[in-house]
């Protein structure tokens, strides 16, 4: 056991410039926010940005579903912020109640409609989440709805589904990631929603825009602007990371956590004895 614990305590700590997160539907049952915890343990920055949809108001309103690892993450994140690191939160359309206190700060954590963020590198980038942009959540809000409530249930089969994978060996797949670049509809509107984004970044002389909104985790030029999508913290578990030369990354902590457990369950069963070894 003690190699067991020693192997977590060698992990690394990474250190970033910038981190951004966003879409972690804390308050629902799908948010991986021990996943998340784990995130935050292991990855520094000098600024983090929270990008839209980080407690679920919708699911709230639904009924209330709060576990102690989602107290957790917020509490992780306000002492982020009382050791002096920059916190900035940018409400999306599941956590719009927080756009009233826009301009205002809580615990060191400044709340804003939307940023303009400089890389290391001295480049100018819009960060928003993008429902604005989305012309469903726009104009038709009980659609919004409808769609969040099959999405929820496409999750649910999705765990049970792979779950039985598990037991065969398979790995994870995902039926509503499938459906995003199967379904001619939805490819355009992901299509649409990213040109849009990019436009709204060079509309304002800005070279690039990292938002999030349709959990789909990117990093692409679209006419000349860079296009950057932070993922989620529900299937995708990604993060996008600015390294101190102001490039970006994407971080898929889910393949993270999978091969560091993989290899501390490689160091437990190295130290135990063989059982050939414990006949003789």
């Amino acid at each position: 056991m003690a190699k067991f614990d020693l192997g977590f305590d060698e992990t690394p700590v990474h250190q970033y410039r910038s981190i951004f997160l966003s879409d972690l539907h804390l308050g629902t049952r799908n948010s991986q926010a021990d996943l998340l915890l784990d995130f935050l343990k292991y990855n520094e920055a000098e600024h983090i940005y929270l990008v839209g949809d980080i407690i679920d108001g919708w699911q709230i309103k639904r009924g209330w579903y709060w576990p102690q690892a989602h107290n957790d993450v917020l509490q992780k994140i306000l002492r982020k912020a009382r050791k002096g690191i920059k916190v900035t939160y940018i409400p999306g359309n599941h956590d719009e109640f927080a756009r009233e206190y826009c301009g205002m700060s809580f615990g060191g954590i400044e709340v804003v409609e939307r940023a303009i963020h400089i890389t290391a590198d001295n480049k100018k980038f819009l960060v928003i989440h993008g429902d604005q942009f989305d012309i469903v959540v726009c104009n038709a809000r009980w659609l919004a709805y409808l769609g969040d409530w099959a999405y929820e249930w496409a999750i649910f089969i999705n765990t049970y589904y792979n779950n039985a994978r598990r037991l065969f060996g398979a790995g994870y797949w995902s039926f509503s990631a499938w459906a995003k670049m199967k379904v001619k509809n939805a490819v355009k509107f992901i299509g649409d929603f990213e040109v849009l984004l990019a436009s709204e970044a060079k509309k304002h002389d800005l070279e690039g825009v990292i938002c999030g909104h349709i959990h789909h985790p990117t990093i692409k030029k679209i006419d000349s602007v860079q296009y950057i999508n932070i993922g989620d913290f529900v299937e995708s578990c990604t993060a996008i990371a600015e390294h101190e030369d102001g490039h970006f990354e994407i971080i898929y902590w889910n393949e993270t956590f999978a091969k560091r457990h993989k290899l501390v369950d490689q160091i437990i069963t190295r130290s135990l004895p063989s059982p050939h070894a414990a006949a003789a």
